[in-house]
């Protein structure tokens, strides 16, 4: 792991590590690609590749939509954008995880960090009926205590409202965890939440230079996060 100094104490024991979920436990970028390309082709429309899609994911699925369609011939008005945001979603919602796959050790470190006593969660921009399916096709849901989609609440990340109706959720309080996200939606949303400490992932959908964010750690691979958190308990 490559840290920054803290910017936060542990003032209290961690109980709990919420996660972003695309670009941190799943890289869910292909699905998303091909649920852009079918609906790009009903329009008639040239395809996207997987560097453009992966440069659109972070804000939820009406901005990825958005996004695509000024990339491909133009955004349409606010009524026609709406319509093609309901199609996409009902693309991708009929089957989200045929191309997407877990970051290397996220199964297995979930398993130890639950096995440890942590209560864990999901925050993600992404809609609920989209995340609850793939989180149980990649066979991981049960490792969670509460998950909060983009629709969930009023706001998305980077707003702190779904953090902190996760963190309620989950009965824990903001300075007993832990956030580990991979962009800077992630470590804004945390850090107005007050959680105690945040790492982000080197390999996500960062659109800045995650150097620039003020986290606390940089961690190079899913695997590092038991150390870090070892790290963090003995300061």
């Amino acid at each position: 792991m490559t840290s920054l100094p803290n910017r936060t104490s542990l003032r209290a024991p961690v109980r709990a590590i919420a996660f972003d979920l695309d670009g941190t436990l799943v890289d869910s970028a292909a699905d998303l690609m091909h649920a852009s390309n079918a609906l790009l082709a009903e329009l008639g429309r040239p395809p996207v590749d997987l560097p453009a899609v992966r440069s659109f994911i972070g804000d939820g699925v009406a901005k990825l939509v958005e996004r695509v369609l000024a990339a491909t011939g133009g955004l349409p008005g606010a009524e026609e954008t709406a319509a093609h945001t309901r199609r996409f979603l009902a693309i991708y919602e009929a089957d989200p995880s045929a191309h997407s796959a877990l970051y290397p050790g996220v199964a297995e470190t979930l398993t130890a960090l639950s096995a440890a006593g942590l209560k864990l969660g999901v925050c993600t921009n992404k809609p609920m009926a989209a995340t609850r399916r793939l989180l149980a096709d990649l066979g991981i849901a049960d490792r969670f205590t509460a998950v909060v989609g983009g629709d969930s609440f009023p706001t998305r990340k980077p707003s702190p409202e779904p953090v902190l109706g996760l963190l309620a959720l989950m009965d824990i309080r903001p300075e007993e965890t832990v956030f580990v996200g991979d962009n800077e939606h992630d470590v804004a949303a945390a850090r107005a939440a007050g959680v105690a400490r945040v790492l982000v992932l080197r390999y996500g959908y960062a659109r800045v230079p995650l150097e620039s964010l003020p986290h606390d750690g940089i961690l190079e691979r899913f695997g590092a996060l038991t150390g870090a958190l070892s790290a963090a308990s003995a300061c």
